[in-house]
C-alpha cells in the first residue's frame, strides 16, 4: 500500500519545456510567440516614441538659439 507521497508530484506546478539536443528550433506555444512578438512591437514602438521626443526637443533647442542669436545680432547693431 502506497502512503502519501512526500515528495512533489508536479500538481500545480507550471512546467516549461526546454528544448532537447535534437530539438534546438523549440519555440514554444502559440501563445509564447504571440507574447514576443507584441513584445518587439511595443518596444519598437516606444522606440519611436523617444526618437519623436528626442527630434522635437532638438528642434526647439535649435530654435530657441536661433531666437537669441538674432537677439544678440539686433543688439549689437542698434
Amino acid at each position: 500500500m502506497a502512503g502519501p507521497s512526500t515528495e512533489n508530484d508536479g500538481q500545480g506546478m507550471i512546467v516549461n519545456p526546454k528544448p532537447t539536443a535534437d530539438n534546438q528550433d523549440w519555440d514554444g506555444d502559440d501563445a509564447d510567440r504571440a507574447d514576443r512578438l507584441r513584445f518587439e512591437e511595443e518596444q519598437a514602438m516606444i522606440r519611436e516614441q523617444s526618437e519623436a521626443r528626442a527630434a522635437k526637443a532638438a528642434a526647439e533647442a535649435k530654435k530657441s538659439a536661433d531666437a537669441k542669436n538674432e537677439a544678440a545680432k539686433r543688439a549689437a547693431s542698434a
